[in-house]
């Protein structure tokens, strides 16, 4: 441990946070030299983002002392943390959807020319940075309707435009796919090049070996165990994160059945997808595959009746639905678990019980009056069937991203589903719930629901599967069959050769494809 008189750094020692008399960060030592990135890894609750907090003056101690280059740090809020040079990116995109990309990079800063902001040297500079980071997006565009992932990276982009001494990182990946992740772990080793420390928390374990310097681990508050080899077996980071031995493997989902749930026929959006094709049994899981910017989520979005498509069909149990509203959809027995639980999902000021029946307050009520034996008979049973941990009677905003999740998922639960879709279903949530939702997809769909997948996570797809659907610039480019689903074949669909670009989907890679509609 460096001794924070002599060393240059941010070095903190025998931090303490409580919240309502409950200790979250415990006598924490924890240091960062420039020119070194700390990967910090733990369970949800383990006080990983409450000890980001603390460094970047978003909270303050209630003890311990902090400094900073040799000199005593102390900031009484984010914008002092921003003046010293200490900059946090968060999970949680906190961009102003109604400014542009530009605007929202250089908030506050704008350059200026005559009095008045110069607006073509702000585009010039959002869009060399955005270039630096591998984003291609217009910085004269609104922010809203951008994608999850495409936000994530302006968010990015917007921190590391003030040029930090110290960076940290708060699940930057959570929602990227593979290309842009690795396009956030290299800018993680520029920032480490030019002498910037860098923290980095992140449940991917793969990604906090890859690119860190020293691995320190957080469980209940406490520092647990510090490893400087970045080979340490990734059992060995999950064994002291959970406190016991664990192992875990995916295993191949159970056959699925010959009945067809969910038929989708050319359907498409102008501008956003075309001409997907596919199908769901009974007892299925179907992954969907591809980079950011796929097309995935529109795909989803649509069959679930948030944004209505202009062409094709999409039939349950062989009856024609609208998709002209999300509950035209929930009607038909399809439901969709978005990928933004705290934006889209959940209402976080109410508490989990209420976030549970809010879909079906009109069929639960009695007299226009919804019980509140009934909800708390509800949230009884879906905490027993999920395994949520928590008290439901509180704001869901007061549980772990895990528990979260699983309400999420447990409120189209109450009425069984014949469909149910799934958007990235594992975004921010620690190896152990990871592990649970999974056990519950596979339990779901033994059942008989028919499931779609979609995750950036393409092992998370794989493992889950019966087939793989892979698409690239909002176009299908093949399915492929578990027993030939593997991560080169995905990557070779989803990255399609320029001369692919005119080529129909049905005919990429036909010749191991049955029938490319279907895989099958």
């Amino acid at each position: 441990m460096s001794d924070p008189a002599l060393d240059p750094g941010l070095h903190c020692r025998g931090l303490v946070k409580s919240y309502s008399g409950v200790t979250v960060v415990k006598s924490v030592d924890f240091d960062v030299a420039p020119g070194t990135v700390v990967g910090l890894i733990g369970e949800n609750g383990a006080g990983k983002s409450t000890l980001s907090s603390l460094i970047t003056g978003v909270v303050q101690p209630d003890g311990g002392q902090m400094t900073l280059d040799g000199a005593p740090y102390a900031p009484g809020g984010p914008a002092e943390a921003l003046r010293e040079g200490v900059v946090l990116i968060h999970q949680e995109i906190r961009l102003l959807a109604d400014l542009s990309v530009a605007e929202n990079i250089f908030l506050g800063r704008q350059p200026r020319r005559r009095g008045r902001i110069d607006r073509e040297q702000m585009n010039r500079d959002a869009r060399e940075l955005l270039g630096s980071l591998g984003v291609d997006v217009d910085p004269r565009r609104l922010v809203r309707g951008l994608s999850m992932a495409v936000q994530q990276e302006i968010e990015i982009a917007k921190a590391l435009s003030r040029r930090p001494r110290y960076v940290v990182f708060d699940e930057p990946s959570a929602s990227l796919g593979e290309t842009e992740t690795a396009h956030v772990l290299d800018r993680i080793r520029a920032l480490r090049e030019r002498g910037a420390g860098v923290v980095y928390i992140s449940h991917r374990l793969d990604e906090v070996r890859e690119v860190s310097d020293e691995i320190v681990c957080l469980r209940d508050g406490a520092r647990v165990a510090s490893w400087q080899d970045r080979d340490v077996p990734k059992e060995q980071l999950v064994n002291a994160m959970v406190g016991r031995e664990f192992t875990y493997e995916h295993r191949a989902p159970k056959p699925s059945r010959d009945t067809t749930v969910l038929s989708v026929r050319g359907l498409g959006r102008k501008g956003a997808f075309e001409g997907i094709d596919f199908e769901v049994a009974s007892g299925e899981v179907l992954g969907i595959a591809g980079l950011v910017g796929a097309g995935r989520t529109e795909v989803v979005r649509a069959i679930a009746g948030l944004d209505r498509p202009d062409a094709g069909e999409v039939r349950v149990d062989g009856n024609r639905i609208p998709c002209t509203s999300p509950r035209s959809s929930i009607d038909a027995g399809v439901v969709l678990v978005p990928e933004d639980r705290k934006g889209q999902g959940l209402h976080l000021e109410r508490s989990a019980a209420d976030n549970l029946v809010l879909p079906w307050e009109p069929t639960l009520t009695t007299a226009g009056v919804l019980a509140p034996r009934t909800i708390k008979r509800i949230a009884a049973e879906q905490r027993a069937r999920l395994d949520i941990r928590g008290d439901m009677s509180l704001p869901v905003r007061s549980m772990s991203g895990g528990n979260q999740q699983k309400v999420l998922i447990g409120k189209w639960l109450i009425n069984t589903p014949k469909v149910l879709i799934v958007d990235e279903p594992t975004r921010g949530v620690d190896v152990g719930a990871k592990m649970a939702i999974y056990e519950l997809l596979r339990s779901l769909a033994d059942q008989g629901i028919a499931i779609v997948v979609v995750s950036s996570e393409l092992e998370e797809v794989l493992g889950l599967s019966h087939r793989v659907l892979v698409m690239s610039g909002g176009r299908q480019r093949g399915i492929l069959r578990r027993d030939e689903a593997t991560p080169q074949r995905v990557m070779a669909l989803a990255v399609p050769a320029a001369t692919d670009e005119s080529t129909p989907p049905s005919a990429v890679d036909g010749d191991r494809l049955t029938t490319p509609a279907t895989g099958r």
